[in-house]
């Protein structure tokens, strides 16, 4: 990783070819193999099934701005030429509101009149986040707040205070929930971001989307789980598929320093395209040892779980 991204400095994941292309799988290590496991079902329906047919044939995608500090974002939102849409990452550990405030400010200076969104990945309780927002607010709008508190009776708590100040977004409350749809019952979210590998595949992320949006009326982000080349192609697809879907959360491949291929980034939007590693680039990121024989027996452990 260039920058310390979601707690981690390094990205791992398997990698594998089937009959229809390339699936990935790599679920991040704290994950159970339960957990896990639809993330290499959604890496075997790429490789094994294949995936829909795309409705678009390039998806706007929001720039992502880590937990950097303020003199740092000019150097970051260059790494995403064209986007108008900007998602800032807040309510790190070790940090305070106002760096947060200071973040967000900096992109609306470098980018006047950018649509900016704020993703606290669960960091902050409902008086938190309240607080938070309504200090955030006082600068300027927000598309949505993503996932400010941990859980989906906090995020339906903070919506009732919001009143419509600010959108509310789920994350981890769908991809790692039982039941998806809890969000749309107790009226927890406006927008849901959804992810290819933790729900299990395209074709699940769609089956959410369509549920949640004739439930509740929620709309839809397609999000990046830090995928890898191999897995980005799938998320790209997704984004693709829906119909009305808001600037994908995909461009993270710019974080990476190295990858087994690249999707360019031309005018805030990604190309909608599968990607074959090559054996050189293979070989220039593979790992042999210890972390290769823990992937490998994870993935048997994680295929055992899958319906046959």
């Amino acid at each position: 990783m260039r920058v310390r991204f979601r707690g981690i400095t390094a990205r791992e994941a398997v990698v594998f070819e089937g009959p229809h292309g390339w699936g990935e799988f790599g679920a991040f290590p704290e994950y159970d193999d339960a957990e896990a496991a639809q993330w290499l079902r959604a890496g075997v329906e790429a490789a094994y099934e294949g995936l829909p047919e795309p409705l678009r044939t390039v998806v706007a995608v929001n720039a992502t701005v880590p937990a950097v500090d303020a003199a740092q974002v000019p150097e970051v939102l260059a790494r995403f030429p064209g986007c108008r849409t900007v998602k800032v990452k807040v309510a790190e550990s070790g940090q305070g509101l106002d760096d947060d405030v200071a973040r967000v400010a900096a992109v609306r200076g470098a980018l006047p009149g950018a649509i900016i969104r704020v993703d606290a990945n669960g960091g902050w309780s409902v008086d938190q986040a309240y607080g938070a927002l309504s200090r955030l607010l006082s600068d300027g709008p927000l598309d949505y707040a993503e996932q400010p508190c941990r859980t989906v009776e906090e995020l339906a708590e903070l919506r009732r205070r919001l009143d419509g100040a600010c959108d509310v977004a789920a994350d981890e409350s769908i991809r790692r929930a039982g039941d998806p749809m809890r969000v749309a019952e107790l009226g927890a979210a406006d927008v849901a971001v959804v992810k290819v590998a933790p729900l299990g595949g395209v074709r699940a992320v769609l089956d959410v989307a369509a549920a949640l949006k004739d439930a509740a009326g929620v709309r839809v982000t397609v999000s990046s789980a830090l995928d890898t080349a191999v897995g980005l192609s799938a998320g790209i697809v997704a984004a693709a598929c829906i119909e009305d879907g808001n600037a994908a959360g995909l461009g993270t491949g710019g974080f990476f320093t190295a990858d087994l291929g690249a999707h360019p980034l031309v005018d805030g939007a990604l190309r909608v395209r599968t990607l074959a590693p090559t054996a050189a680039r293979i070989a220039a990121v593979e790992v042999t040892g210890e972390r290769r024989d823990w992937w490998l027996d994870r993935l048997r452990r994680c295929h055992a779980l899958l319906a046959p």
